[in-house]
C-alpha cells in the first residue's frame, strides 16, 4: 500500500472497489486526490501526501480517545478497553448534569471526558442508543402513493395534505390499513419551473408548504377579502380540471401561486392569542435552523437561487426579515397539518400511520446547503457506480454530507433533522439507507463511473436512527435495493430496521435464478410487487413498459430482446402464482394474485403501490429521463388512462376489491414455518 492508499484509507476514501465478488476495480488517482482535496486534506504532490499522512497518523497515535463512541443499550465501547489503567470517566448529559461513566446512564448524545492518571484529557461525543429501533407489527399491510398525484374534487390542482388526511381514513377505517407511505414531502427550490423531484429537494429538514389545504388554515374562515379568496379558488379549480379533464400534467409552480396569494392574504389575518402564541413556541423550539431555512426562501424569491448576486447584507436586511417570518409561519402551518393527517392515521386505526420518506440528500443550490456549507462537501455530488443497467454510472446532483464535520459536531445536523420528520411520522422510510455506511462520491467534471466511495461511521449514523426513532416511537425502513455493501443487511437488521423486498427483484441469485419462495423472503421488511421508479404492475403483465422505454429511446438492446426476456420474467412469476393455487388468469386477477403472494411471505409490512389499485398504466418516474417523459407530474388514472380522484378511487369497485383482498390475506396468514429473518 502506497502512501496514497493509506492516506485515502485513514479519510475513508476507497481507492478500489468490488462490484461483484470476483471484481476489484482501481479508482482513479485523480479521483481520489479530489475527493481528500473536498474532505480539506491536501493531497496534490508525494511531499504533500507525505505530510498529510504524517499528520494524520501523528493524530491518531496521540489521541486517547476517538472522536465518536457507541454504546448499544449500555455497553461498554470497545475504545475504552485500551485506556491506561487509573483513568477517569465522566459523562456530561445530553440534557444538562453530570455523572461517572456506568450503569444507568439514560439513552442520548453525551459528552465523555476522559483523564488519565498523569493528567492528559480527552473528550469525545458518546450516542447511547437503545438496542434495537421500535419492533414492526406483527403483520400489518398499508398503501404506498405520490401524494401530489391524488386529487380529490377540493384539490387545487395537486393531492395535498388533506387528501392525505382523507386516505389514510379510508385505507385504515375501510380496508383496516396500518400505514399509508409518502413520497418525499420536503421543502423543493423555487423557480419556473421548478424541479418536480422529491428526491432533490432544497431542504430535508423543514416540509414544502405547496401540500397546503389553504381552507383548513383557521384564518380562512376570518379572512375579510372574500372575493379575493373566491377568485384564486375558482382559478385553482380550473388547474384541478384541466388534469382531471383536459389531460394536463400537474404543475406545481402554478399551483404554489395561486396557494401563496392566498396564503399571503390569511397571513395578513391577526391570529387569536392562543394561535400566535404557539407560532411563536414552534419558531423558538425550531431555532436557528428555521430562520436560516426561511431567510433562504426569503432571499431567493426576491434575488433568485444565487447568492453570489444577493446584494451585500441582504440577509440581514429588515425586508428580509419580514419576509422570512411569513416562511416561518407557512412551515408552521404546514408542520400542523401533517400532524393532523398522522392523528387522522392513527384515529383511523392505523398501527404505524403516516410513513414519510427521507430523501438522499438536496439540492446544490437549496436552503440546507446555504444554511450549512461547511457540512456539505464542495464541488461534489453523490450517485452510484456503473451496474447492469447503468453503465456510465449515475450522477444524483445531490452534494454530500462530510463525515469528518458530522462526526466533529456529534451528528447534529443528522440528529436535527430526524427530529423535524419524525415529528408527524409513524414511520421513516429512508432513501438508499445504504448511505449511512458510504456513498459514491462524484467530483465536480468527473464522469460518475470515475467517482469512489466515501466511508461514514456507519455504527454511529445508524445509533443515531435508533436513539431518534425510540425517542418518536417510530419504525424505520430501509431502501437497500440495488448494490449493498457485505454486512450493511445485517447490521440494519441487528438494530430492527427493516429492509424493501420488491416481487421482481426477489429470486435466487446464489442458485438458479429462480422466483423465491414464499417461506425464503426475508420477515424484517417491507414487501411490494412494485416502487415509483419501476412500472405499475398492469403496465409489468402486460409488457407496456418495454414498449415506453422503446419510444423513448432508452433501450441499449434491440427491442424484441427485450420483450423477450421481460415477457418469460414476468411468465416465471405468473407460474408461481399459478403453482400456488393463486389467481393468474387476466390482468385484475394476476395483480390480486401477485399481492396474494406477498402475503405469503413473513414480510411484516406489505405495501400495495397506489396507482396497481386501478390499473395504471404509467410509471411515475422513468430513470433516465428528463425533459422526455413526465416525471412526477402524472396524476393517478385507470387502465385507459382516464385520471382518478380520491373520491373515486373510495368507490371504484377494482380498488376495493383488490384491498378487500388484501385486507383479508392479511388477517389469515401467517409467516410461513423456517422463513428467514434477514
Amino acid at each position: 500500500m502506497d502512501d496514497l492508499d493509506r492516506l485515502a484509507a485513514l479519510h475513508g476514501v476507497a481507492t478500489s472497489y468490488q462490484p461483484a465478488e470476483d471484481v476489484d476495480l482501481r479508482v482513479p488517482q485523480a479521483t481520489v486526490v479530489a475527493v481528500l482535496d473536498r474532505l480539506g486534506v491536501s493531497a496534490g504532490d508525494p511531499e504533500a501526501v507525505r505530510g498529510a499522512l504524517a499528520e494524520a497518523e501523528r493524530a491518531s497515535a496521540d489521541r486517547l480517545l476517538p472522536p465518536v463512541l457507541v454504546s448499544w443499550a449500555g455497553a461498554a465501547p470497545e475504545a475504552l478497553d485500551g485506556l491506561p489503567p487509573g483513568t477517569g470517566l465522566r459523562v456530561a448529559l445530553e440534557e444538562g448534569g453530570e455523572l461517572p461513566w456506568g450503569p444507568g446512564l439514560p439513552p442520548g448524545v453525551h459528552r465523555l471526558t476522559a483523564r488519565t492518571a498523569d493528567g492528559r484529557t480527552a473528550t469525545a461525543t458518546l450516542i447511547l442508543a437503545p438496542d434495537r429501533a421500535p419492533a414492526a407489527p406483527e403483520r400489518t399491510h398499508g398503501l404506498l402513493v405520490q401524494l401530489y398525484s391524488l386529487l380529490s374534487e377540493r384539490s387545487w390542482g395537486m393531492g395535498d395534505l388533506r387528501d392525505l388526511a382523507d386516505l389514510a381514513d379510508w385505507a385504515g377505517r375501510t380496508h383496516g390499513a396500518g400505514f399509508l407511505q409518502v413520497n418525499p414531502l420536503h421543502a423543493a427550490v423555487p423557480g419556473n419551473p421548478t424541479d418536480p423531484s422529491p428526491y432533490r429537494p432544497s431542504s430535508r429538514r423543514f416540509p414544502d408548504p405547496v401540500y397546503l389545504r389553504v381552507e383548513d388554515v383557521p384564518e380562512y374562515a376570518l379572512c375579510p377579502d372574500r372575493e379575493a379568496l373566491a377568485d384564486l379558488a375558482a382559478r385553482a379549480g380550473e388547474l384541478r380540471r384541466a388534469v382531471l379533464e383536459k389531460g394536463a400534467l400537474i404543475d406545481r409552480d402554478a399551483v404554489w401561486a395561486l396557494k401563496r396569494a392566498a396564503l399571503e392574504l390569511l397571513y395578513a389575518v391577526a391570529r387569536e392569542p392562543a394561535r400566535d402564541a404557539s407560532f411563536r413556541a414552534f419558531r423558538e423550539a425550531c431555532g436557528a435552523e428555521l430562520e436560516r431555512h426561511a431567510t433562504w426562501f426569503a432571499l431567493t424569491e426576491r434575488y433568485g437561487t444565487e447568492p453570489a448576486t444577493w446584494p451585500r447584507g441582504a440577509a440581514d436586511a429588515p425586508e428580509t426579515a419580514r419576509a422570512a417570518e411569513f416562511h416561518c409561519w407557512l412551515v408552521w402551518l404546514t408542520d400542523a397539518q401533517l400532524t393532523a393527517a398522522q392523528r387522522a392515521a392513527k384515529d383511523a386505526g392505523m398501527t404505524v400511520g403516516l410513513v414519510h420518506d427521507l430523501a438522499v440528500g438536496v439540492h446544490p443550490q437549496g436552503a440546507d446547503v446555504w444554511a450549512a456549507p461547511d457540512t456539505h462537501a464542495a464541488a461534489a455530488t453523490v450517485g452510484a457506480p456503473p451496474d447492469a443497467f447503468n453503465a456510465r454510472g449515475q450522477d444524483w446532483g445531490l452534494p454530500p454530507w462530510r463525515p469528518d464535520v458530522l462526526a466533529a459536531r456529534g451528528y447534529a445536523p443528522f440528529r436535527a433533522l430526524l427530529r423535524g420528520v419524525f415529528r408527524y411520522a409513524g414511520a421513516l422510510r429512508i432513501d438508499h439507507v445504504m448511505g449511512l455506511f458510504r456513498l459514491w462520491w462524484i467530483p465536480r467534471d468527473t464522469p460518475p463511473a470515475e467517482g469512489t466511495y466515501v466511508s461514514y461511521d456507519g455504527e454511529a449514523m445508524l445509533a443515531v436512527l435508533v436513539l431518534e426513532a425510540h425517542r418518536a416511537g417510530a419504525l424505520v425502513i430501509g431502501e437497500d435495493l440495488g448494490t449493498v455493501e457485505h454486512g450493511v443487511r445485517r447490521a440494519l437488521a441487528r438494530r430492527g430496521v427493516l429492509g424493501t423486498s420488491v416481487l421482481w427483484f426477489e429470486r435466487d441469485w446464489q442458485g438458479g435464478g429462480q422466483p423465491l419462495e414464499p417461506a425464503q423472503w426475508r420477515a424484517d421488511c417491507l414487501a411490494t410487487v412494485t416502487t415509483h421508479d419501476l412500472p405499475p404492475t398492469a403496465a409489468k403483465l402486460a409488457g407496456s413498459h418495454v414498449e415506453l422505454r422503446d419510444r423513448l429511446g432508452l433501450l441499449t438492446r434491440p427491442v424484441d430482446t427485450e420483450r423477450d426476456e421481460d415477457a418469460a420474467d414476468t411468465a416465471e412469476w405468473l407460474a408461481v402464482l399459478d403453482r400456488l393455487g393463486l389467481e393468474a388468469k387476466g390482468e385484475e386477477a394476476a395483480v390480486r394474485g401477485l399481492y396474494a403472494f406477498l402475503l405469503r411471505t413473513p414480510a411484516r409490512l406489505v405495501g400495495v403501490w397506489l396507482p396497481d389499485a386501478v390499473g395504471d398504466r404509467r410509471p411515475q418516474n422513468l430513470p433516465g429521463t428528463w425533459d422526455q417523459y413526465p416525471n412526477w407530474r402524472l396524476p393517478v388514472a385507470d387502465a385507459a388512462g382516464r385520471p382518478v380522484t380520491l373520491e373515486a378511487l373510495m368507490a371504484s369497485p377494482r380498488a376495493n376489491a383488490l384491498l378487500s383482498a388484501v385486507r383479508e390475506g392479511a388477517r389469515t396468514r401467517t409467516a410461513p414455518p423456517g422463513a428467514r429473518p434477514l
